[in-house]
């Protein structure tokens, strides 16, 4: 948690494509984070998906079709 504040102003300097995936159940972290990516890259493509914290191995599929969309999109 220490290093969020340098990791926040590296995106906010350096804009890059940015993927968010985020578990909608996650007892860990709260929805409105996912979201909260905007306000440092905002072309973030950012997804809550029916899951919990680990939502890339319980929503699989999904996950994968999501990043290769975005791999594809290229930039």
């Amino acid at each position: 948690m220490a290093s969020y504040g340098r990791w926040q102003e590296w995106l906010r300097a350096n804009r890059p494509r940015l993927l968010v995936l985020w578990g909608r159940y996650d007892t860990s972290f709260q929805v409105a984070e996912a979201e909260a990516y905007r306000s440092d890259v905002p072309d973030a493509e950012v997804y809550v998906l029916d899951g919990g914290h680990f939502v890339m191995d319980t929503r699989a599929d999904e996950v994968a079709s999501l990043v290769r969309g975005f791999a594809s999109a290229g930039g």
